[in-house]
């Protein structure tokens, strides 16, 4: 997979040209617009529902701690992305350093495998709560949560770090641009110059694991909260029980549904035109969707807020 052009252990380039949306100028300002609206959207929706999800001691309950997590990450995506994609577009260079880009796609992949699991873990929790409602707080104990929120975090780093190492011996003999908005690892992957195999078959492995093994643990939880749901006698009991469900598959959706067609192909025969529209899709809109999805339909949340609300009126009389 080595050669004498251009690797991490041998001259690197210098930068990247990021094309985005160059061969369409006119898209430029709508969509710089559009990316600074969301992502002062994103930034203000998932850092509220952390600070809710801490400050309400209603809310210190396994799916708030996971939900914090999420909103976490969903901070880190949008700012390992936006802040990039903005300054380039307003600018004539659009061009990110070959540092720059490798921590970019590092990071963005770390993010992605352990928002992976921490939304299975979610889907458990729900499971526990609506399956087996008298063993909730026996089972989902507060270090048994910490400790898959650890897991999901650890995991994540370690195939981001498999990823990275592979990717930065690539060769790219004089390639430097990326038809992108950021870097990912299957546009550098088809970027290079050299022999992929290797590359293509450890990204299909390693994320068809983080994916569909958390989406069919996902799918397996919901069976059996359907199942259990069906036996609820009272109208009551079914709106109670969607109501607690509903907001988590809307995430998950959003969120599965791109990553599998962007990584469960091979990234040779992938097309960089239309996944970059899809990357720019999980990147910015899900994590701007996500926190109005979760208190649209969630009473408490909405009771924690009105609250803050409150607190916040007072104190500033």
């Amino acid at each position: 997979m080595r050669t004498d052009n251009q690797s991490f252990w041998g001259d690197s380039p210098r930068d990247f040209i990021l094309l985005g949306v160059s061969g369409r100028p006119w898209l430029e300002l709508p969509l710089f617009v559009v990316l600074l609206v969301s992502y002062v959207l994103a930034m203000l929706g998932n850092i509220t529902i952390i600070l809710v999800s801490r400050l309400d001691p209603q809310l210190h309950s396994p799916m708030y701690m996971f939900l914090s997590h999420l909103s976490f990450l969903d901070l880190c995506y949008t700012s390992t992305t936006v802040p990039q994609m903005l300054f380039n577009m307003g600018s004539s260079r659009k061009t990110i350093s070959y540092g720059g880009c490798t921590v970019q796609y590092v990071i963005f992949h770390w993010l992605g495998c352990t928002e992976c699991i921490i939304l299975a873990a979610m889907a458990l929790d729900r499971y526990v709560a609506i399956c087996k409602p008298l063993r909730y707080t026996f089972i989902m104990r507060h270090p048994f949560c910490q400790q898959l929120v650890v897991m999901a975090w650890l995991s994540g780093f370690g195939n981001s770090l498999v990823q990275v190492v592979l990717t930065v011996q690539l060769p790219f003999c004089g390639r430097q641009v990326l038809n992108n908005f950021f870097c990912e690892v299957p546009a550098m992957i088809k970027l290079s110059c050299a022999d992929t195999a290797v590359n293509d078959t450890t990204l299909a492995v390693l994320v068809a694991f983080f994916v569909l093994v958390p989406l069919a643990f996902i799918i397996l939880s919901y069976g059996f909260i359907t199942h259990a749901v069906f036996r609820i006698q009272s109208s009551k009991g079914w709106h109670k029980a969607f109501g607690t469900c509903s907001s988590h598959l809307v995430v998950v959706s959003l969120f599965y549904l791109p990553a599998i067609y962007m990584y469960l192909q091979p990234p040779s025969s992938y097309s960089q035109e239309q996944g970059k529209f899809i990357s720019l899709f999980y990147s910015i809109i899900t994590p701007t969707l996500n926190p109005f999805i979760y208190t649209l339909r969630n009473k408490d949340m909405k009771r924690a807020l009105r609250k803050l609300a409150r607190m916040w009126r007072l104190n500033k009389r």
